[in-house]
């Protein structure tokens, strides 16, 4: 796998910055009753083998329903969880970060920040701690007093929490949703990080303040050049914030490419249905979709060949008998999807078209 720099949507080059080769997490099943006798275990296969990239100054979107592991990526690649198999590697260098010196260091260039930052600030301390805190750790705060205050009233700054006196003694109780996020922001830039990875940041807040947050992400990626991973179950949210988008469907990749083709082009059964299942305030409730038939598969039982085999319109004798590689489109940047209808040797009449949806709900099929 090469590493280094790759094509940006406007034709420059980005450093890769962050990547996962093949990266694979099962988590064993606890045996009960009978099961204490078998020398079978289970486990419960919650990512295989996902690859991706993340790139200086772009953010890429990682989207799918709940359950389809999302956040399990994002822990592997914080480095909360080990990893079964496959690779993370920060510039090119496999990381190895088995001992606390070396998470430290690595947590310094790559800091996650969480779904809910009500549960993710301890209650009891003040925005002076946390970020103080923050600071000291990854050796950020200066060598007097007035200059960790001048650190304290920069981060704050940054994350548009103005003025910084206002805030910096309140408890998290006394914030809203939005400023608790904004203050779970801040403590993650008080390392002085190179990526981060943003585990669903605006799911926990009301609809009219997730924009200003999504804002503030994009001017920070912007102002220092980050690479992140911004995770979410809301298509058109990642349309609007990355530059690339990834969809996952129970443990494994299924579409990717930049964000304008997959969410214009959607290839793969899977991602036509998010979109269609996305309210659409131009589309008549009649017409509005429920998510498909079925639920998603057991993971520790998955269906043999591809796993969205069972609730798939389009599922062929193929699909149940092998998992798809990915088959690249050639319709935009590096757009691709792992799907047999789109294999080579299928005949024309067994192979879907891509779909173009336009602005105003209407669709073209190329």
């Amino acid at each position: 796998m090469t590493t280094g720099t790759a094509p940006s949507a406007s034709g420059t080059t980005t450093e890769v910055v962050l990547e996962a080769d093949g990266l694979t997490k099962h988590f064993p099943v606890r045996k009960r009753g009978r099961e204490l006798l078998s020398r079978a275990t289970r486990s419960v296969r919650a990512v295989e083998d996902v690859t991706l990239r993340l790139h200086r100054g772009r953010v890429t979107a990682l989207v799918g329903e709940s359950g389809s592991g999302k956040s399990t990526v994002a822990r592997l690649l914080a480095q909360l969880y080990p990893q079964t198999s496959g690779t993370v590697r920060l510039h090119g260098e496999p990381v190895d970060t088995k001992g606390g010196k070396r998470f430290r260091a690595y947590s310094k260039r790559v800091q996650m920040i969480f779904q809910d930052p009500f549960a993710s600030l301890n209650p009891v301390h003040t925005v002076r701690y946390h970020l103080t805190r923050a600071l000291k750790i990854h050796g950020n705060e200066g060598r007097t007093a007035e200059e960790l205050e001048r650190a304290l009233a920069d981060l704050l700054t940054r994350v548009q929490l103005t003025p910084p006196e206002r805030y910096v003694d309140k408890f998290p109780h006394e914030l809203s949703g939005g400023q608790r996020q904004r203050v779970a922001i801040a403590r993650a830039l008080g390392a002085d990080p190179e990526v981060l990875l943003a585990d669903e940041p605006v799911s926990m807040l009301d609809v009219s303040i997730r924009l200003g947050v999504l804002n503030l992400l994009r001017d920070l990626k912007e102002r220092l050049d980050l690479a992140i991973l911004y995770i979410t179950h809301d298509i058109a949210s990642a349309r609007y914030f990355a530059d690339e988008t990834f969809v996952m469907y129970a443990g494994g990749v299924v579409e990717g490419g930049d964000s304008e083709t997959v969410t214009q082009r959607p290839a793969h059964p899977y991602t036509q249905l998010l979109i269609e299942s996305a309210p659409d305030p131009d589309r008549p409730a009649a017409e509005e979709k429920d998510g498909g038939t079925g639920e998603p598969p057991s993971l520790i039982t998955p269906p043999p060949g591809c796993r969205f085999n069972p609730r798939c319109p389009h599922a062929m004798k193929v699909c149940v008998e092998k998992a798809p590689p990915r088959f690249a489109l050639g319709d935009g940047e590096a757009h691709f999807a792992a799907c047999w209808l789109y294999g080579e040797d299928l005949a024309g009449s067994d192979r879907v078209k891509l779909r173009v949806v336009e602005a105003d709900g209407r669709e073209e099929v190329l």
